[in-house]
């Protein structure tokens, strides 16, 4: 792929620009209202148009309308666009209807700076292709292949109606629970707390307008807003009859769906291992995200990938990490050893 230009440098635009730093991609941004690294800084859209075949739309809904019209004229047949929004119907019409021969696709890239921070991979993203520019769809595709993520087609409009039913409602609930003070600083809390904890903590770290836009830019928002309303007035119905009532029908009807159809002990159990399996994956991940930053460091600095004295302190800590547990300190360390395997071949060895 070429030379990628990011339009608007903002919270996800810098975030993405640091995407492509760590595979070895180059790019430049042009913001007027964002202080942009000398470096990478375009000093104004034709600067930027003529310099780069690939341009990413890192802009607010609300914004792109008036972006594409002034970059439209600076456009050739050898150009290739693709937005970042996290909505897909409005932008992905706008592209059709502004640039239209111009090669095009709408993408919604699903991380943010926390999630990057956080060495969460592998990221996915949404690829919506525009019916009028497959070959568009097939390039940019390639380009997040390259960049590590998983690619998910979809249209525009099916994108927009689980988003409604995920971001959109994510984060109106979250909006929701910091207005009554959820958000603060509790003396305590249940683990069942601490997930949407983690949730309203990665809501606040996105920028003020994504809120706004993902309520009112996506056309299915609204009504997934009202069906949840709804949902929430009849639980609430249905908790003060059960209050009223004492019956055993009443509490039935308020029972989460399955719970209780199998011995609740083992139920309750498995459910937890599989919590804990899953961030046991996610963790794997990010460590492994870590090996790689190692072993580019140490390309840098001329160093072997393998490191045996290294390898065996580390099993010393790990193994008495494990006696301190009450684990079995063998059983830790040839799990240890199996990770350090995957690790080597991360950062290019290659050794079983």
């Amino acid at each position: 792929m070429p030379q990628v230009g990011i339009i608007g440098f903002g919270h996800f635009g810098r975030a993405f620009g640091t995407v492509m730093e760590e595979v070895g991609y180059t790019y430049l941004a042009y913001d007027p209202y964002a202080d942009v690294p000398e470096a990478l800084r375009a000093v104004s859209l034709r600067d930027l148009a003529e310099r780069c075949s690939c341009i990413a739309l890192a802009v607010p809904v609300a914004a792109m309308d008036a972006v594409l019209r002034e970059l439209r004229p600076l456009l050739g047949p050898d150009h290739l666009i693709f937005d970042v929004c996290s909505v897909k119907t409005v932008p992905c019409r706008q592209m059709d209807e502004i640039l239209g021969e111009i090669p095009h696709v709408g993408t919604h890239p699903l991380f943010g700076p926390k999630s990057l921070a956080r060495a969460e991979r592998p990221f996915r993203t949404v690829l919506c292709p525009s019916p009028q520019h497959p070959a568009a769809a097939d390039r940019v595709r390639d380009l997040f292949l390259a960049l590590g993520f998983l690619v998910v087609d979809q249209t525009p409009e099916d994108h927009d109606r689980v988003m409604a039913q995920t971001h959109a409602l994510t984060f109106f609930l979250a909006k929701g629970l910091l207005e009554v003070g959820c958000g603060g600083d509790l003396p305590f809390s249940p683990p069942s707390f601490h997930a949407i904890a983690l949730t309203l903590d990665s809501v606040r770290e996105d920028a003020g307008h994504l809120f706004t836009a993902i309520q009112n830019e996506n056309p299915f928002a609204r009504a997934s807003r009202e069906h949840f309303l709804e949902a929430l007035q009849d639980i609430h119905r249905e908790v003060e009859e059960a209050a009223r009532s004492g019956s055993e029908e009443a509490e039935k009807a308020l029972a989460i769906p399955d719970l209780g159809s199998r011995s609740p002990e083992l139920q309750e159990a498995r459910d937890l291992i599989d919590q804990f399996d899953r961030t046991l994956v996610t963790l794997l991940g990010r460590r492994l995200e870590m090996s790689r930053k190692a072993g580019r460091a140490k390309a840098k600095l001329g160093a072997p990938i393998l490191d045996p004295a290294r390898e065996e302190s580390l099993m010393a800590v790990r193994r008495t990490w494990a006696q301190e547990a009450g684990l079995d300190p063998d059983a830790v360390e040839e799990l240890f050893r199996g990770i350090l395997r995957v690790s080597r071949r991360t950062q290019g060895d290659g050794k079983p």
